[in-house]
Parts: C-alpha cells; structure tokens; sequence
C-alpha cells in the first residue's frame, strides 16, 4: 500500500506534464520529461492522441526548426528539443491503438523534410535518425496499412540516400525499413515493378557490400543480406541478380568471412540466398 501514494503523484505528474505541452514556456522541459519517462507508462500513446492540443504542440515544434534545416543553421540544443518530440510521436507511432489515426493524419510526412537532410554535423544525424526510428516503429508490427501508406509516399527513394550515405546507425535503420517493406508481398511488387526500380535499390544494396568490405559491420550486413534474399523471391528479380546483378562476395561465398560465428540466421539467409540463385526451376523472366 505504501507505493500507491507514490504512483498516483507519478500519474498525476505524466498528466500535469502533458498539459504543459501546450505552453510555448513549459514545453522544452515537458518534452525532455515525458520522453525519459515513456517506457514506463504503457498508455502514453493513447494519452498524448487524446490530450486536446498534444499532438498540434508535437508538430509546431517540428514545424518550427523547418526554415534552420536548409541552410544548417540548426543548434544541439533546438535538435534536442525536437527529437524529444520525435519520441513522442514514435510512441504513438508503435501503438496499435494509435497507429491507424497517425497514419490517418499523414504525421510521418512531418518527418520527411529531416530525411532529405544531407549534413553530417552531429544535430543533424541525430534528427534523421530519430526521425527513422518513427518510421522504424511504424514497420516493426508487419501491419499491410502502413507499407501501403508509405509506398504512396517518397520513402524509398529517401532509404535510398540515407543507406548510401548515412552513418552506420542510419544506414542499419534504413535498411531494416527496406527490408520490412519488402518482406510485405505489396512492397516486393513495387520495388519489383519496373527495371528501374529495381536497378536503383540493387545499386544501393551494391554499394553497401562493396562500402562492408572495407568497413565490417555485422548488424548492417544482416539486413542487406535479409533484403537480397526476398528479392529472390520475385521470378523477374531473381533472373535479374543471377545474371549480373549479384554480388561476386555474395556468390561465391567469401561474405560468410565478414560475419560472426555466432550470428548463424545471417549465414543461413547467404546459404538460402545462394540455393534460390542456383536452382531456378522456372523459365528465365525478364523485366
């Protein structure tokens, strides 16, 4: 009974915190607050959709560093800031009670602008890598509502960029949207579409090996591996890596040196992916 008290002054603070969101003053430190404290309460999502104004308050303080993003003239502190309302949204974002109204209002479009973002300081890395995690949180629940969503968007040629020229972190979070969304049956069908495409996210997939070569990274390479493996599985695309479009490392074998000895799913996936290669059944397909 001694902890009641305690827990009810908890509660009553995440609410008071909350209310403070709407206050231009109180914000900053309300956002820092309720984004060390949102693990540990379970219906934060419900709480911050439902809260009159929280969500508004949530996308004034995206909107607001809009014009210091191009040119950089962000600060530490203003990314900061903003970051700890990306978590917020990532929040909402994860929680199947709120997901489909956050799709429904076209919050991850916010995001995109820190996305496009090209600048290497620090701040600047650290916003598109919270802004990610939003996307991350959105694709982790294998949900077909939102692969759809995002494929009516701008996002893959987004992943594109930031797998290719990312830090690592970034790079290993794009990579597992790419790979949720082509495991989806309808994002396979779009990257697999047309040619091009196609050849855009192989080229990228490319480079990242040729980049994991030099610089190993066992977290990163199980995703590129993850997503080479589903292409197989669409008849054109297979035909398409078979012919030239594979990797010689990934052909021959010589990657499994750069992965760890206990990581045995990524050593499986390179064993599946170079049985799908080799015995093609079907007549050859072509985009």
């Amino acid at each position: 009974m001694a902890s009641s008290p305690k827990a009810s002054v908890d509660r009553e603070q995440i609410y008071q915190w909350v209310q403070n969101l709407l206050n231009p003053e109180t914000r900053e430190q309300s956002l820092a607050e309720l984004s060390k404290k949102r693990e540990l309460v379970p219906d934060l999502a419900p709480l911050l959709w439902h809260s009159f104004g929280t969500i508004t308050a949530l996308l004034q303080e995206i909107i607001a560093i809009y014009p210091l993003i191009s040119p950089a003239h962000l600060t530490a502190q203003q990314s900061n800031s903003v970051c700890n309302a990306l978590a917020l949204l990532q929040c909402v974002a994860s929680h199947q009670e709120t997901r489909s109204y956050f799709l429904m209002a076209n919050i991850p479009l916010f995001l995109y602008p820190f996305l496009h973002t090209t600048s290497k300081l620090r701040q600047f890395e650290y916003l598109r890598l919270t802004s990610l995690g939003v996307v991350g949180a959105l694709v982790k629940p294998d949900d077909k509502e939102v692969i759809q969503f995002l494929l009516n968007t701008e996002i893959i040629p987004l992943l594109l960029r930031i797998m290719e020229h990312g830090s690592e972190l970034s790079k290993t979070v794009a990579t597992f949207i790419l790979q949720k969304i082509l495991l989806d049956d309808h994002g396979l069908a779009y990257i697999c579409y047309t040619y091009e495409r196609f050849k855009s996210v192989t080229s990228v997939l490319q480079s990242m090996i040729d980049s994991l070569v030099r610089e190993p990274s066992g977290r990163l390479l199980k995703h590129v591996v993850r997503c080479y493996l589903r292409l197989t599985d669409n008849p054109r695309a297979k035909e398409a890596l078979n012919r030239t479009l594979m990797p010689e490392q990934l052909k021959d074998g010589s990657i499994m040196k750069m992965i760890k000895q206990d990581d045995n799913s990524t050593k499986r996936w390179v064993q599946m992916l170079q049985r799908n290669l080799s015995n093609s059944k079907n007549p050859p397909q072509q985009f």
